[in-house]
């Protein structure tokens, strides 16, 4: 009976190395297959990326040769992990693998999306530790005990098992939700059926619907009862209706700004001392560039009550007046002629709709005319337009004799009478 035993014990511990041998030979399969998935299709997907989302994708391109590595790693693992009931000895380097896989998956998906450091190490360690835990048959335990650690309020639980749950979700759902929203807005900005306007609106709209539909499924995976905001959501309508109805009544504005397409990005607008055109259309304000390179921010409320100058609402070209007086004695067709040949010669102005020059009053101290040129680009200035066409005018005055007058006052003197003689 004693041989039988240990004929058994030897054959147990065969058996088990050769487990954990076939164990082993699995896992280097599987990081050899991450690493030619890599080659292979990283470098393409990698351009591709580039090429369509990375100024969206917060730097996932130069990063997504590893993800690949690791993710396919990872899977394959997962598979291996669960084909069999290994024992511990081949459990253990599947586990390390797995969670280690895993872990840099999460690490280079999360740098690239721009999230805190500190975050990043406590999601990957959460993640090795629960991976290699369920690996070798711990993570019943683990958990148990992080259920223990908490407190109980009502009939709901706050143990550290929960808030590890919250922490990897909440990350989680930030990071698919930066993603989503950026391939999103890529491809309805690549749309051609849409204006830019409409393509700036379904934008705000999609990156809405994502934020609410994460918020729901947050929800849904954290186990908590949605008739708790009840009192929330009363809270919230107050705060809207002392606090909060500017916020709100410049978000609601901004939307029907982008619905009503009466200002877009790039229209050259003027409200009160405000003159510049749209650079972008946000959920609280509208940013105004100016000649001066400042940028105003302009409530969307603003634009809804004010009134505003659109100069570019349903066509860019903008007429510019320049006034001009001549004296009395000169020429007048000839000083005519010489303001078209200086706003023709602007390199700014159009030829159609042609330059025009109107005399409009004859005032205290000369001729009143007035030059109408038309230009196509306002988001370029009209003070340098009329600058520009007034020195070309002043140089050909002068080759031709044409004076520009100045104010000019007769004064008379009295001088007193001499009394007269007694």
């Amino acid at each position: 009976m004693a041989a039988w035993f240990a004929a058994a014990g030897i054959l147990l511990n065969q058996h088990t190395l050769t487990e954990g041998a076939i164990a082993g030979g699995l896992v280097l399969l599987s990081l050899t297959l991450g690493v030619v998935a890599s080659r292979t299709l990283g470098p393409a997907a990698a351009e591709a990326w580039h090429r369509r989302l990375d100024h969206r994708g917060e730097g996932l391109a130069g990063r997504l040769t590893l993800i690949i590595r690791h993710t396919t790693a990872a899977v394959l693992l997962a598979i291996v992990a669960g084909v069999h009931g290994w024992p511990p000895v081949a459990a253990i380097p599947i586990g390390l693998a797995l969670g280690a896989a895993t872990a840099l998956a999460a690490y280079e998906v999360l740098r690239g999306v721009s999230i805190a450091r500190p975050l990043i190490w406590a999601v990957t360690l959460i993640l090795f530790v629960a991976l290699f835990s369920r690996a070798v048959g711990g993570l019943a335990e683990i958990t148990f005990t992080l259920q223990k650690i908490g407190f109980d309020v009502g009939s709901r639980r706050f143990s550290l098992l929960a808030l590890i749950t919250m922490l990897i979700t909440l990350v989680g759902l930030f990071a698919a939700v930066r993603v989503i929203n950026r391939a999103t807005g890529h491809l309805i900005a690549a749309t051609n059926g849409f204006d830019a306007t409409q393509k700036l609106l379904a934008q705000k709209l999609a990156s809405i619907a994502v934020i609410v539909a994460a918020f729901f499924i947050g929800i849904d995976l954290l186990g908590v009862d949605l008739t708790a905001f009840a009192v929330f959501s009363g809270a919230f309508g107050l705060a809207v209706g002392f606090g909060l109805q500017k916020t709100i009544g410049n978000l609601i504005a901004g939307i029907i700004l982008l619905m009503d397409r009466s200002i877009k990005p790039g229209d050259v607008i003027v409200v009160g001392d405000s003159f510049g055109w749209v650079n972008k259309i946000g959920v609280r304000a509208v940013s105004v560039l100016t000649r001066d390179g400042k940028e105003h921010l302009i409530p969307n409320e603003n634009l809804m009550t004010q009134e505003v100058e659109n100069w570019s609402f349903t066509d860019r070209n903008v007429r510019v007046r320049i006034p001009v007086r001549v004296a009395y004695d000169c020429d007048l067709q000839q000083a005519q002629r010489l303001m078209l040949q200086a706003t023709t010669d602007s390199p700014r102005v159009l030829d159609d709709p042609p330059p025009n020059v109107w005399l409009t009053a004859f005032g205290e101290n000369g001729v009143e005319h007035e030059i109408l040129a038309w230009i196509s680009d306002p988001q370029g200035g009209v003070g340098n337009v009329r600058s520009d066409v007034l020195n070309r005018l002043w140089l050909l005055f002068k080759q031709h004799g044409i004076v520009i007058p100045y104010p000019q006052r007769d004064v008379r003197l009295r001088l007193p009478e001499p009394p007269a003689d007694n």
